[in-house]
C-alpha cells in the first residue's frame, strides 16, 4: 500500500531500546513501500520490569494508538501493555502486540517454544500470557537473564542470552523467542549459535502488520471492482 504507515510504539523511555528496535527493522523497510516509524515514551519507565510498569504505560499506548493515523500499530514490548484497550481505541485499524505475535510466529516455526526473559517478574507475566492464549502445551518455559531492557541492548549480554537459549533447548524448545524488544540486535548471531530458529517478536509483529495491511487493501480494491 504506497504511502501507508506502520507505527511502532516502544512504551518505555529508553532511547537505547528505541534505537535498537529502529535499526533492527531496516531489513523489513527494504521489503515494503510502507513507512515504518518507531516512537518511544519519554515519560515512561526505563523498562517494563514489573506488572505495575506495564499497567502504568497502558494509557500512553492506548492514547498513542487511538490518536494515530497509521494503518497499523505495533506495541514493542513483550508484555503487550494496553493491547486490548488500544484495539478498542483503534476504530478497526490493525493493532498488534509483539508478545502475542512472537508466540504465534514461534508456533508456526516449531513444535515447542521457549522465551528468554529479562527477569523473574517478566517470566511470571510470560506464563500468564501463555495461559491466556491457551498455548501452554507448546511452551517449554522461560529462562531469566536478571537484566534490564537497557542491559540487553549491549553486545556484552550476548553470552548470557546464548546461555539462556541453550537452557531452553535442553528443556525441549526448538524455537527460542527473545522476550524483550531490546534484544533484537542479537537475533542472527543467537540463531547461528543455538542452531534453532530465534524469533525477534517486534520483527514478527511488523511483518504481520505489513501482510495484514496488504490483505486489507486487497479486499478494499476487490470490493471496489
Amino acid at each position: 500500500m504506497p504511502g501507508g504507515r506502520i507505527l511502532i510504539v516502544n512504551p518505555n523511555s529508553s532511547a537505547r531500546v528505541t534505537a535498537v528496535i529502529d535499526r533492527a527493522l531496516e531489513p523489513l523497510r527494504r521489503t515494503t513501500s510502507m513507512r515504518i516509524e518507531v516512537v518511544g515514551n519519554p515519560s515512561g519507565p526505563p523498562g517494563i520490569a514489573l506488572q505495575a510498569d506495564a499497567d502504568s504505560v497502558a494509557p500512553f499506548v492506548q492514547d498513542t494508538v487511538g490518536q494515530s493515523d497509521a494503518l497499523a500499530c505495533v506495541i514493542a514490548c513483550f508484555s503487550d501493555p494496553g493491547l486490548h484497550g488500544a484495539r478498542e481505541a483503534s476504530a478497526g485499524r490493525i493493532v498488534l502486540g509483539c508478545g502475542e505475535s512472537g508466540i504465534l510466529h514461534a508456533m508456526m516455526s516449531g513444535d515447542r517454544f521457549g522465551i528468554i526473559s529479562l527477569s523473574e517478574s517478566s517470566t511470571q507475566r510470560q506464563r500468564r500470557m501463555v495461559r491466556t492464549m491457551g498455548v501452554a502445551s507448546r511452551y517449554a518455559g522461560s529462562v531469566s537473564l536478571s537484566a534490564t531492557a537497557e542491559d540487553v541492548t549491549s553486545p556484552a549480554m550476548f553470552e548470557a542470552m546464548a546461555g539462556a537459549g541453550d537452557e531452553l533447548v535442553r528443556q525441549g524448545a526448538n524455537v527460542v523467542v527473545m522476550g524483550c524488544a531490546g534484544m533484537a540486535h542479537c537475533r542472527d548471531a543467537l540463531e547461528r549459535r543455538l542452531g534453532v530458529i530465534v524469533i525477534d517478536p517486534v520483527d514478527s509483529a511488523v511483518a504481520m502488520a505489513i501482510g495484514l495491511c496488504c490483505l486489507k487493501g486487497s479486499r478494499v480494491h476487490g470490493d471496489a471492482a
